[in-house]
């Protein structure tokens, strides 16, 4: 069996009085979808803060491709980012910046790259993820699709080996956000990266899992499959099967 690519070991995360996580243990498969779920305020972006070395747990390991990013150093953790990339809520696009500068801004801040190699591959991913022509736009300019479809082409410029998704269907009604998970299977297909998924647009978002983890109240409880959530005998599960899936999930239908 393969050397998860993540692994959390024991983790505890406190704000003041309130326990977020309490000595939780999951691993990430590499090369797959994890979808991370629960109610908000269970921990779900903090979570991804903790994978990136963003905020310190108070106690355990969070071990990724094998390092304990919670015992990094800058230099160290600067290194190891280098194997993410990450999709805002808001896609976290530059107003003053056209779409082309926004998607080449990774390739120009950490590569030596010649302008002209950077121009091709920009354009290369903009056609691929369905945005030729709009180059020269500004954000300003794009609908809260296409802003998702930028800020992942721009993520995707370094080549990520791991992608960490924070809500990234916020804003966007039904009909864009299935778009936009059709967009993340494609790619994550194409590229093989290994992908993270904060969402609570459930039960859709489980269509593009292949591991869920569901949080609660400090705990998690790790799923294979979508289906076997409905199986579980926690009745704290059965309670967010009812409230968020309905009596009857049925699995990998896109809408």
């Amino acid at each position: 069996m393969n050397e998860p690519i993540i692994r959390f070991n024991g983790v505890s995360k406190s704000f003041g009085r309130q326990q977020v996580l309490d000595g939780v243990d999951f691993a990430i498969p590499a090369g797959k979808t994890t979808v991370i779920a629960g109610a908000s305020g269970q921990g779900k972006s903090v979570t991804l803060k903790l994978i990136l070395g963003l905020l310190k747990p108070d106690a355990g390991e969070i071990l990724v491709k094998g390092q304990d990013v919670a015992q990094m150093g800058a230099g160290e953790l600067n290194a190891i980012r280098m194997h993410f990339g990450v999709l805002f809520q808001g896609a976290a696009l530059l107003d003053s910046l056209s779409v082309f500068d926004n998607v080449a801004l990774p390739l120009e801040e950490r590569t030596k790259m010649p302008r002209e190699e950077i121009r091709a591959k920009v354009l290369a991913i903009l056609e691929q993820l369905g945005l030729s022509g709009h180059d020269g736009k500004f954000p300003a300019q794009l609908s809260g699709g296409m802003k998702k479809r930028v800020g992942l082409a721009r993520a995707l410029m370094l080549q990520p080996e791991i992608m960490l998704f924070d809500e990234p269907t916020t804003g966007l009604d039904p009909e864009k956000s299935m778009e936009i998970y059709q967009l993340f299977a494609r790619t994550q297909q194409q590229f093989g990266y290994t992908s993270i998924i904060v969402s609570h647009d459930i039960p859709k978002i489980f269509n593009l899992a292949d591991q869920v983890i569901i949080m609660d109240k400090g705990k998690i409880s790790s799923f294979e499959t979508p289906e076997a959530i409905q199986h579980s005998a926690d009745p704290d599960i059965r309670d967010f099967v009812r409230t968020t899936m309905g009596n009857i999930y049925r699995s990998r239908e896109m809408e």
